[in-house]
């Protein structure tokens, strides 16, 4: 599989930045209206490298959370992208594949990174935050990954891609 052009590159991480600053709003957004403060959910993000050291960092500790959550992001528009390079469906399917590429982020966050992570653990979450992180996931992750991913090798936002590009790639 070849690498990412500068073009797909950039526009990847645009989505990575995209998606991660949609996913902290949202986050931000969901405890805000439980009295939790923001700090308290970057910290939380920290804790998957810090453990509970993570909530008793302050701000340092925010800033690290905020840093990894902004650095996944990227990471997994990146990976959408990289593999869309090869796999023309994922460009021209940016609504179907997108929201698919969302609901696999979710499994393997919750179901593989965290559980695998330093972060301690607690209760059972609500019902609510389940339900509204799935959701999250496809249209605030998802979406943003594979449409980023889609301008990027296609140059577009929109239509089939041109055929000069597709020409050079092959060749």
């Amino acid at each position: 599989m070849r690498g990412l052009t500068s073009s797909a590159f950039r526009w990847a991480v645009a989505g990575g930045v995209l998606a991660g600053a949609l996913d902290m709003l949202y986050a931000t957004g969901f405890w805000a209206l439980r009295d939790v403060p923001a700090q308290r959910i970057f910290q939380s993000v920290a804790a998957g490298l810090l453990g509970r050291a993570a909530f008793a960092g302050g701000a340092t500790s925010a800033v690290l959370g905020l840093a990894l959550h902004f650095l996944i992001a990227i990471a997994m528009a990146l990976a959408y992208a990289w593999v869309a390079r090869e796999l023309p469906a994922l460009r021209k399917h940016p609504w179907r594949y997108g929201a698919l590429y969302g609901l696999v982020l979710y499994v393997v966050m919750s179901f593989i990174v965290v559980p695998l992570s330093a972060s301690p653990r607690g209760g059972s979450m609500p019902t609510s935050w389940i339900v509204c992180s799935v959701i999250a996931h496809v249209v605030l992750v998802g979406w943003p990954c594979a449409w980023f991913a889609r301008r990027g090798w296609n140059g577009g936002w929109n239509g089939t891609p041109p055929i000069a590009p597709l020409a050079r790639a092959t060749s």
